[in-house]
C-alpha cells in the first residue's frame, strides 16, 4: 500500500521547491520548513531594509526652532537646504554645522563612489548623515583630522544612544551623542540655537517633543543629536560621564522609503489569511505612519511599546496580541515575548531578525528569517530560512511556494496510494471471487516502477492552485488526509479494483488467462494515467486548468502510455512481461472502462465545490 518511491518523491518535491525560492530569493536551510511555510498564519517583520528600501536619506533637519528641508536622494552628497522655501547656505548657518559635523564624528560608515554611483559602508542610518553632512561640505575625513576619535560608547538597544569620544583641536574631550530623541533629550540640559547655549527649559523640551511627533507623523524616523565639551580627557572607565549634561544640537528627519513591491505583498499576505505585523525599533509615531501606508496597521488595531511591553505579565500580552500591528522603541529581547505570545494563541509564527541577539526569537519562531545581506551568521545560523535580499515580499513569495509544494505533495501521495490500493484490491478480490492471479509479479514491478515514479515527480512541479493564496492557512495539526483525502484514496481504489475484477473475469471466460491478464495489466495502468490527470486539481476541472499546462505530466503520460502499448504488442517484450496482443476492441473497452475514473473524480469535485470553483480566473 506503501509505495517504496514515496519518500525519495517527498524528498525530490521539496529539493525542487527549495532550488525554485532560491530562484525568488529565498534560500531554504533546512527542508521540512518548505512545507511549515504553508500553515503560517502570522509574518512578523523588521521595518528598516525589509518593508523598506534601506536607502535612507536625511529630509528634514530642526536646530535652534528653524526647520530646514534638505533636498537630494540617496547617498549622493548634491542638495540644497531650503528654509521658508528659501535656499540657505549652510556655511552661514554655524549651528546647522555644529549639529551636522555631530552626526558625522558619531558614526563608524563611510561614503564611497562606485563609479557613478554613491554608495556606504555600514549603516544606512549612518550613511544619511554623512551624505547631510557631504552637502554642506562637512567631510568625515577632514573633520576626523580635528576631531580624532578616542573612545566610543557603541549603540545599545536598551540605552538607545551611540556616543564617540574626541580630542579636540585645543586638547579638550569632545563627546558626540545620537540616538532617540526621548533618551537624548533626557540627557540634555542644554540647547544651541543661533549661535547661543540657552538652557533647555520644560517648555521648550515640550516643542522640541512636537515637533518630533510632527516629523514623525511624516513617516520620518528621527534622531536627536547632542554634544558635551570636558576640558581635561576622562578615564576610559568613565565614559559614562560624557553622556551627562549634554548640549542638545537638534532633530534629523530621515526617509526610508517603502519597498515598492511591499504593499502588493502585504495585500496578498491579508488574502491568504496571513496576519502582517511591523516590529522596529523606531518611535511609535514614525512606525504607525510607515505600517498605515503599507496596510499593515489599519483602523481599530493596537500599537505597542516596549516600555509597555516590560509592564505586561506573558498573559497579558496573549491576549491582546491579537489586536497588535505594530510594535515600536523594541529591543531584540522583546521579540522573544512576542513569539511566545502569538503561539499560545495558536498562531504560526515566521520571525525576521539580523542581529546576534535575535537569535533566541529565530529559534523560538516556528520559521525564522534572517537577513541575508545585513543579518549576522549567529542569526543566520538559528534560522530556517534567509532572505538573500532582505525582502519582506520574498517571505509572502516563499509562502506561496511553501502552500503549492504541501498541494503538490498531498496529489502525488493521493495517486500513488489510491493507484497502489487498486492493484492490492484487485489482487484480493480475485482470490474472493475465485479468480486466478490477474497480475504476474514482473507486471505489478513494472506499474510499481514506471506508472507510479514519473507522473508522482511530475505531480511534484503541478502549477499552483488558482486559489493558493486566496484561502486561508491550514492548521499545522492536521494530517496529510485531512479533507476527505483518505476517503478519496478508498474509493478510487476500490473503483479501480472493482471495475478490473469485472474486465479481467469477462476477458479469461471469452478468451484465456493470458489475455485476461493482459486487459486488466492495460486497464490498471489506463487507471492510474487518467487518476493522475483528474487529481491534477483539487477544485478545478482539467479542461478549465488546460492539459498542457504542466507539460512535464503531459510527457510522463505520453511516454508511460506508449510503453504500455510496446509492452502488449512487441514481440520482444510479451514474453518478458507475460503479455499477448489485444483486438482493437478489446483496447477500447480496457480504455473506456479505465476512463471511468475520471469522470467519476471530476463529478465528486463537482459535487464538492460546485461550478464557481471551476470558473475561477487565474489571478
Amino acid at each position: 500500500v506503501i509505495p517504496e518511491g514515496l519518500p525519495a518523491v517527498v524528498t525530490i518535491t521539496l529539493a525542487l521547491g527549495a532550488q525554485r525560492m532560491i530562484r525568488r530569493e529565498g534560500l531554504i536551510r533546512k527542508l521540512p520548513a518548505v512545507e511549515t511555510l504553508g500553515c503560517v498564519t502570522t509574518i512578523c517583520t523588521d521595518k528598516t531594509g525589509t518593508l523598506t528600501q534601506n536607502l535612507m536619506s536625511i529630509r528634514k533637519i530642526y536646530q535652534g526652532g528653524n526647520l530646514t528641508d534638505v533636498t537630494g536622494t540617496g547617498y549622493e552628497p548634491k542638495g540644497e537646504f531650503v528654509r521658508e522655501d528659501r535656499p540657505v547656505d549652510p556655511q552661514t548657518q554655524p549651528s546647522l554645522l555644529v549639529l551636522l559635523r555631530a552626526g558625522v564624528l558619531c558614526a563608524d560608515a563611510h561614503l564611497s563612489k562606485d563609479g557613478d554611483r554613491w554608495t556606504v559602508l555600514g549603516d544606512p542610518t549612518e550613511g544619511a548623515l554623512l551624505a547631510a553632512g557631504a552637502k554642506a561640505g562637512v567631510w568625515k575625513e577632514a573633520v576626523e583630522r580635528d576631531f580624532p576619535r578616542i573612545g566610543e560608547i557603541p549603540f545599545d538597544s536598551d540605552r538607545k544612544l551611540m556616543t564617540t569620544i574626541h580630542r579636540g583641536p585645543e586638547g579638550a574631550a569632545w563627546s558626540m551623542v545620537k540616538g532617540g530623541i526621548e533618551e537624548v533629550l533626557s540627557r540634555s540640559s542644554m540647547e544651541l540655537g543661533n549661535g547661543e547655549t540657552t538652557a533647555l527649559t520644560p517648555r521648550r523640551r515640550s516643542e522640541i517633543l512636537e515637533v518630533n511627533r510632527e516629523i514623525g507623523m511624516g513617516g520620518f524616523r528621527v534622531l536627536g543629536c547632542a554634544m558635551k565639551k570636558s576640558e581635561s580627557i576622562p578615564d576610559h572607565g568613565d565614559w559614562g560621564s560624557m553622556e551627562k549634561d549634554l548640549v542638545f544640537l537638534g532633530l534629523v528627519g530621515m526617509m526610508d522609503p517603502p519597498r515598492p513591491e511591499v504593499k502588493t505583498a502585504v495585500r496578498r499576505c491579508r488574502e491568504a489569511g496571513i496576519r502582517p505585523i511591523m516590529i522596529t525599533g523606531d518611535h511609535r509615531i514614525t512606525a504607525e505612519a510607515i505600517a498605515s501606508e503599507l496596510d499593515i496597521h489599519r483602523p481599530g488595531d493596537r500599537v505597542l511599546e516596549g516600555a509597555e511591553l516590560d509592564a505586561m505579565s506573558p498573559a497579558e500580552l496573549a491576549s491582546g496580541a491579537g489586536r497588535v500591528s505594530v510594535y515600536a522603541r523594541v529591543s531584540p529581547e522583546h521579540k522573544m515575548k512576542i513569539v511566545d505570545a502569538l503561539k499560545a494563541n495558536g498562531e504560526i509564527v515566521a520571525m525576521t531578525g539580523d542581529g546576534v541577539n535575535d537569535a533566541p526569537a529565530l529559534r523560538a519562531a516556528d520559521i525564522g528569517v534572517a537577513m541575508g545581506r545585513s543579518g549576522t551568521d549567529v542569526a543566520r545560523g538559528a534560522s530556517e530560512m534567509i532572505l538573500l535580499d532582505d525582502n519582506f515580499a520574498t517571505i509572502v513569495a516563499s509562502v506561496e511556494e511553501g502552500r503549492i509544494i504541501y498541494d503538490n505533495i498531498r496529489k502525488f501521495t493521493r495517486y500513488m496510494l489510491a493507484t497502489n490500493s487498486g492493484e492490492i484490491l484487485t489482487m484480493f478480490l480475485a482470490i474472493l471471487v475465485g479468480l486466478p492471479l490477474p497480475l504476474l509479479p514482473v507486471q505489478i514491478l513494472w506499474m510499481n516502477l514506471v506508472t507510479d515514479g514519473l507522473p508522482a515527480l511530475a505531480l511534484g512541479v503541478e502549477p499552483p492552485e488558482r486559489d493558493v493564496m486566496r484561502r486561508p492557512p491550514r492548521r499545522n495539526r492536521d494530517s496529510l488526509f485531512s479533507g476527505g483525502l483518505g476517503f478519496q484514496i478508498f474509493w478510487v481504489g476500490l473503483l479501480m479494483a472493482g471495475a478490473s475484477i469485472m474486465v479481467f473475469g469477462w476477458a479469461v471466460q471469452s478468451r484465456d488467462l493470458v489475455h485476461g491478464r493482459t486487459i486488466v495489466f492495460f486497464v490498471l495502468t489506463m487507471f492510474q494515467m487518467f487518476n493522475v490527470l483528474a487529481i491534477r486539481s483539487e477544485k478545478n476541472a482539467l479542461w478549465s486548468i488546460g492539459f498542457f499546462s504542466n507539460p512535464k505530466l503531459a510527457g510522463a503520460v505520453f511516454l508511460t502510455v506508449v510503453l504500455q502499448l510496446a509492452i502488449t504488442y512487441s514481440p520482444v517484450l510479451q514474453p518478458v512481461f507475460g503479455t499477448t496482443s489485444l483486438e482493437p476492441v478489446e483496447l477500447l473497452i480496457a480504455t473506456a472502462v479505465a476512463s471511468t475514473v475520471y469522470f467519476a473524480v471530476e463529478a465528486e469535485k463537482k459535487i464538492r465545490y460546485g461550478r464557481s470553483e471551476n470558473l475561477e480566473t487565474q489571478p
